[in-house]
């Protein structure tokens, strides 16, 4: 592991066990070293790198005020680098597409049965069931899927996922032009979502991953899609 990994993963544990407060200072360079068992010159790259990220301030104060502060919370300030880097490129909806699977069904596939999640999940299912305009309807699936992603209990997977959800909501909402038939597509979605949920509360997660992959590129290909372009007629 790499030392502003480990920096990392200190500040996360003192933050959820309430030793570190944002705004709270980080050891002196030697202690955080020391306590780590790593360099100090390993510290000092480490600060930089956290800075990078938006996790810490360094070189505040003089004297004896001075020091290292947490700004935010680690991974608050990857999702919004994360955002940032989504909002400013232009992602090929493809590649959002494959991401979207290759996260979601490892998500599934771990996803804890009696994780509270779940609950939520189904609630929104609840919801899908009696909202008819299709921006809503939208904004309630990326909300289950980012549930069920979150119920794998990866604090990095649900951060990756909660930066891409204005992407994923984008294209889905861009692509509804392409739908032979919106009603139908959505009963379809309600059905698939129904069956991805039950293969997790289940424990299934084998099947819940083949589910949630072909649920997924279902969508992408009905709307025309990833699909080869027509050979040329004669």
């Amino acid at each position: 592991m790499r030392t502003h990994e480990l920096v990392l993963g200190w500040i996360e544990k003192q933050l959820s066990e309430g030793h570190l407060l944002l705004g709270g200072r980080l050891p002196a360079e030697r202690a955080l070293a020391e306590q780590l068992e790593v360099s100090r010159t390993s510290v000092r790259e480490a600060i930089r790198i956290l800075e990078a990220m938006g996790v810490v301030r360094a070189g505040v104060g003089s004297g004896k005020d001075a020091g290292t502060v947490v700004i935010a919370e680690p991974a608050a300030a990857l999702g919004s680098a994360l955002r940032l880097h989504v909002a400013t490129q232009h992602l090929p909806v493809a590649d959002i597409v494959e991401t979207r699977v290759l996260l979601e069904s490892w998500a599934v596939s771990r996803a804890k049965a009696d994780a509270p999640e779940l609950k939520k999940a189904a609630r929104l299912l609840d919801e899908m069931d009696v909202s008819p305009a299709v921006d809503d309807f939208l904004a309630l699936d990326v909300a289950f899927h980012l549930a069920l992603a979150e119920a794998a209990g990866n604090a990095v997977v649900s951060t990756i996922m909660g930066s891409l959800r204005e992407a994923i909501e984008g294209y889905a909402e861009a692509l509804t032009a392409n739908l032979p038939n919106w009603k139908s597509t959505a009963q379809r979605l309600r059905s698939e979502h129904r069956a991805i949920l039950a293969a997790v509360t289940d424990g299934d997660g084998g099947r819940a991953a083949t589910l949630v992959a072909s649920h997924i590129e279902g969508y992408y290909r009905e709307a025309g899609l990833g699909q080869a372009p027509a050979e040329p007629r004669p």
